[in-house]
């Protein structure tokens, strides 16, 4: 197989991976987005390789930025509340995963994607346990009183 069909097909599990996980938890972005981020991410990197321009780093940059957009169309602010920083981030993730595997780095994509499987799956846990510590709970004491006369 062609190496660079190798990398996009990695790039396909990688985002389908983390995409399940998200549709699992009925996210914004699940698995079509994430499997569509880390496969552009990939492609836009294999061809940066490939077109031979001075800087590399610009289509990279570039992949970066665009995301930052998509990341923020995910992101809500409801009263004193945000939500959808942690889709965000795993969609700029994911790009880095597909971006990693584009480049040729498949076992160090392959490496970081169980580690945010760890941290998306395992780590609610903790979070949760800790939100619970810092909630603030009303008490209320009822003693019966008679009044003897």
């Amino acid at each position: 197989m062609h190496p660079d069909l190798y990398r996009l097909l990695i790039a396909l599990g990688i985002g389908a991976i983390i995409g399940a996980e998200r549709e699992y938890r009925s996210k914004s972005a699940g698995l079509r987005t994430m499997i569509m981020v880390s496969l552009s991410s990939c492609l836009f990197t294999i061809m940066s390789l490939k077109i031979g321009v001075d800087s590399h780093d610009r289509i990279a940059a570039n992949i970066l930025t665009g995301l930052g957009f998509v990341g923020a169309g995910v992101i809500f602010k409801d009263e004193n509340r945000i939500s959808g920083i942690t889709t965000a981030t795993t969609i700029w993730m994911t790009a880095a995963l597909g971006m990693a595997a584009g480049a040729g780095y498949e076992m160090l994509s392959l490496f970081a994607t169980f580690i945010v499987l760890i941290v998306l799956i395992f780590l609610i846990y903790v979070q949760e346990k800790i939100e619970a510590l810092s909630q603030a709970r009303t008490y209320r004491i009822i003693c019966p009183y008679q009044l003897k006369i």
